[in-house]
């Protein structure tokens, strides 16, 4: 176990960028810890085509929870500073997530915002309690630490993994470890709810019905990041062409195509991630274009996004 020893903590140190640890080793669970300014992850945030009222809410639930969480007891608004994110794989979540840190840290003002991503695949253990051990020391040690310095805004990706629903759990792969786990990480969501006002926890998953039910409730706010629709599909083609065409210029005649649209109708069913790399599948359909993207037509495209349409339905199907 590394506890955070706080040397010279960002919000009295605008200069210093990393909270300094007692042990040179990563702390178990901690992907990523730094002080977050409001341009890091902005360009994460204007690359997901959402809803802007998604986008807008998400921002205020954000920010409520820093000023409204300090100054109302929890027995009038039991809010326990937790966001939850669900949707399908490649819809943005994680980067939706990130782009929120930066956005939040912006209006912060004079306070630094003390930023964290958790690695939840880290805190399984094979031994009987090690896993409720190593959760019970990241949520109710580090991060309580890190959340005893100032503002901090907690990523939890795939918190299915860490918080498994256990009413589904089988006789299999050490269950009553799981379990344990799920329970260890529930009681400590509540203390950090109750003593830390100045955390937020963002959640995503893939599958939110693999979480247990009983965080779905802690949570203040359950947000499902929808497949992007038509217009969305465009502006995902466009962005991605436009950065393509930096390197290679001539695709850049593909963003004001007329025929665009059509292609992006065709789009419409798969995620954000699928789309942009259709966009390098429209590239393999000769070696001319392999060799050189410049060749890219909106004919490509379409036929690309064709096939990657029907490729996505038949997985599904299988």
């Amino acid at each position: 176990m590394y506890s955070v020893f706080i040397e010279h903590w960002p919000y009295d140190d605008p200069g210093q960028q990393e909270v300094v640890l007692s042990s040179k080793q990563d702390i178990k669970g901690i992907h990523i810890s730094k002080t977050l300014g409001p341009q890091e992850y902005a360009e994460l945030w204007d690359s997901i085509h959402v809803p802007n009222d998604l986008k807008e809410s998400l921002l205020c639930q954000s920010l409520l929870n820093f000023t409204l969480r300090p100054k109302v007891s929890r027995t009038v608004i039991p809010l326990h500073g937790v966001i939850l994110l669900v949707g399908e794989p490649g819809t943005g979540k994680t980067s939706l997530a990130k782009g929120l840190a930066s956005k939040t840290a912006g209006l912060m003002h004079s306070k630094k915002l003390a930023y964290l991503e958790v690695e939840p695949h880290s805190l399984s253990g094979s031994a009987l309690g090690k896993s409720q051990k190593a959760v019970t020391e990241l949520f109710g040690q580090t991060i309580a630490e890190y959340a005893q310095g100032g503002p901090t805004f907690v990523l939890l990706d795939e918190v299915e993994t860490l918080i498994v629903a256990r009413s589904k759990l089988s006789l299999e792969a050490n269950p009553i470890d799981v379990h344990r786990a799920t329970d260890a990480a529930l009681v400590q969501l509540d203390h950090l709810g109750d003593e830390y006002p100045n955390l937020l926890i963002v959640a995503t998953s893939n599958f939110s019905q693999a979480i247990d039910s009983a965080f779905v409730s802690r949570s203040d706010a359950v947000v499902t990041v929808p497949l992007p629709d038509k217009a969305a599909c465009k502006a995902i083609l466009s962005d991605a062409l436009t950065g393509l065409a930096k390197t290679f210029p001539k695709v850049r005649d593909l963003v004001s195509h007329r025929d665009l649209g059509d292609v992006a109708e065709n789009c419409v069913g798969m995620d954000g991630r699928q789309i942009r790399k259709m966009i390098a599948v429209g590239c393999t359909f000769s070696r001319e274009t392999a060799a050189d993207p410049n060749k890219l037509t909106i004919s490509d495209l379409r036929r690309a996004a064709e096939k990657s349409l029907k490729e996505k339905k038949r997985m599904a199907a299988a």
